[in-house]
């Protein structure tokens, strides 16, 4: 650590050492340059750092002239959304506010250059949340807005629904519009863009990152957008598991022993069921059994 550094730069040479993508590194690297010791014997790792960075910015312009992607694999939970919106609308805030992430919030453009994911846990289920950089910018993922299973369209202005629609083309993907920093709205400006959003049959909600207003409406909201059934498995003479396992609409018994381990179903002798899609607490049933959501499930081995 150099002379006379500032607490802020070690931190971010701390997130800058973690940092796996170019981008990141791009991203916590001029964060340390921001931060480094402006006097005159920090001038050398002022310059080191400098060109630092131009090697970086180097390298991410050729994978980008050779086709190569620089980003992170990201992997797909059972239930994931994608939080969209122009420059400073306040996504990384709404993904501070609905799960454990913790993007670093900025006020100047552009400022998120790499997705930033959270978990939000819900009715003891986990959703998948990815912060996806500003639409109008070079940084904007399009494969994962097209892939994910629920849109978070982020605004603070009804003009911007529209901006965001055209560079969306067309998307059969579920949408839910967030009309963002609604603590700055007054009733009479809430009801107007209220009564316009359900003129056009959106999905809609008003939500404050600040206040809180709306957000646990907006949870709710986003559970129920995936349509997915939560099924919990026990073993015999035990509670039944924290977590549910989560499976399409239609899903059988057999679908929840093979998501346990491949091949399990197999093995298994006796199937007994607690729950919405049983006649009686305890009931046995075959592997084809359809499910319904929060039923319980004890299987036993040959």
């Amino acid at each position: 650590m150099p002379i006379n550094a500032h607490p802020e730069f070690t931190a971010a040479e701390g997130e800058y050492l973690k940092a796996k993508s170019i981008e990141d590194k791009i991203e916590k690297l001029k964060k340390m340059i921001s931060y480094a010791p402006a006097h005159k014997g920090g001038e050398n790792l002022r310059a080191q750092l400098k060109t630092r960075l131009k090697k970086l910015l180097e390298q991410k312009d050729k994978s980008k002239k050779s086709g190569k992607s620089s980003k992170v694999g990201i992997k797909k939970e059972d239930m994931q959304t994608v939080i969209i919106g122009k420059t400073n609308s306040g996504k990384s805030s709404l993904l501070n506010s609905l799960t454990n992430a913790k993007p670093e919030i900025s006020y100047s453009t552009f400022s998120t250059i790499s997705p930033k994911i959270g978990m939000m846990h819900y009715d003891s289920a986990s959703i998948q949340i990815i912060e996806n950089p500003a639409i109008e910018s070079e940084y904007y993922d399009k494969g994962l807005t097209h892939t994910t299973d629920t849109l978070l369209v982020l605004i603070n202005a009804l003009e911007e629904l529209k901006e965001i629609e055209k560079i969306l083309g067309e998307s059969y993907t579920k949408k839910i519009i967030v009309f963002n920093k609604s603590d700055l709205l007054d009733e009479n400006e809430k009801r107007r863009i209220q009564s316009n959003l359900q003129s056009r049959k959106y999905n809609f909600i008003l939500v404050s990152s600040l206040t809180g207003e709306g957000l646990e409406e907006l949870k709710e909201r986003l559970f129920e957008s995936f349509e997915r059934l939560r099924i919990y498995t026990k073993e015999p003479g035990k509670e039944k598991s924290k977590r549910p396992i989560i499976l399409n609409p239609g899903a059988t018994a057999k679908d929840v022993a093979e998501k346990i381990l491949k091949g399990f179903s197999q093995k298994v002798r006796e199937t007994k069921i607690w729950g919405p899609s049983s006649k009686f607490s305890g009931q046995i049933v075959g592997l084809n059994h359809k499910l319904k959501d929060l039923d319980v499930l004890e299987f036993k081995t040959k």
